[in-house]
């Protein structure tokens, strides 16, 4: 069976594989390079973290393909395209410990005023002052799944008060409807919704408006779900801050204004991207092709947008 997989690691992940399994002919594809051999004998993909040029064009190629597994839980370069035969599974899962970890220090960070601090000890000024902090907060998730959980988790010794929403209601989680009424009592927003149609442009003027004068938005999700020019003239007011870790265009343009807006901390998309991620994305994928050649089911298969 021929697969393409994402790295050298992943690869090696997928050697040793149980007695009695089909011989695997795997190749390392980052897109950076030629493609390894013919797309159409491709029976199982591993697409790396950052989309190959002309992911549509490489997909209608592909007219082997069986399994596409991401890397991350976002498919929104693959859904569209994925081949008729082809199965579509997500990373659910692998990056929760990183991107939970990563909301929980960007909200420190900004409530502590870290990035100012750092900034007075390259000028070697001593600004002492009182700053925020995230005790007593309430903190709204938006887009309550894994990560979501994760980062609960994590927030439990913080002594906040945690408000949490999903696409639809279930129990002591709301729906995305409520979040008019949520948003003005919220310190501190965390956006961890995939990106679909339905979020796109979720965090608009009238969002932002709502919430309350010095809260945090912080964006672990993607960057098609803020308003870019809504949260500028926000942030320019001082009214809000934010920590994004993803952006409307990335890698973000040097002269692109967020840059230097005040009240903003920006990483560069970097929440999941730790060994943590790694270790587990090794083993999601060396599970995910056993269970194909084994003919089990398969975990994370997406239907619909998600």
């Amino acid at each position: 069976m021929k697969i393409w997989v994402a790295s050298q690691d992943i690869a090696d992940a997928l050697t040793e594989l149980p007695e009695g399994l089909p011989a695997l002919d795997c190749a390392v594809y980052d897109g950076r390079t030629p493609p390894p051999g013919p797309p159409e004998e491709v029976e199982v993909w591993v697409p790396p973290l950052v989309p190959v040029p002309d992911t549509p064009g490489l997909l209608g190629r592909m007219t082997g393909l069986r399994l596409l597994q991401t890397v991350t839980a976002g498919v929104e370069p693959y859904l569209p395209h994925v081949p008729p035969k082809a199965v579509l599974c997500n990373a659910r899962g692998v990056h929760d410990a990183g991107t939970a970890e990563w909301a929980v220090g960007a909200m420190i960070a900004m409530l502590r005023e870290f990035p100012g601090f750092a900034a007075a000890q390259a000028r070697r000024e001593w600004t002492y002052h009182h700053t925020g902090v995230l005790a007593d907060s309430t903190v709204l998730i938006v887009g309550y799944g894994s990560i979501g959980e994760a980062l609960e988790r994590r927030l439990a010794g913080f002594e906040v008060d945690v408000v949490r929403v999903a696409r639809t209601a279930r129990d002591n989680v709301h729906g995305q409807d409520e979040l008019p009424a949520l948003l003005p009592a919220a310190d501190v927003v965390v956006l961890l919704v995939p990106a679909t149609p339905g979020t796109a442009g979720l965090v608009d003027a009238e969002f932002l408006a709502r919430m309350k004068d010095g809260a945090l938005l912080v964006n672990a999700a993607r960057g098609s779900v803020v308003d870019a020019g809504a949260l500028l003239a926000e942030l320019r007011t001082g009214r809000l801050r934010a920590a994004l870790d993803v952006t409307p265009v990335e890698p973000l343009p040097s002269d692109h204004p967020l840059w230097a807006a005040p009240g903003v901390f920006i990483t560069p998309h970097i929440a999941g991207s730790t060994p943590a991620s790694v270790r587990r994305t090794r083993r999601l994928v060396r599970e995910q092709v056993i269970r194909h050649l084994t003919g089990r089911p398969l975990d994370n298969m997406i239907t619909g947008h998600y």
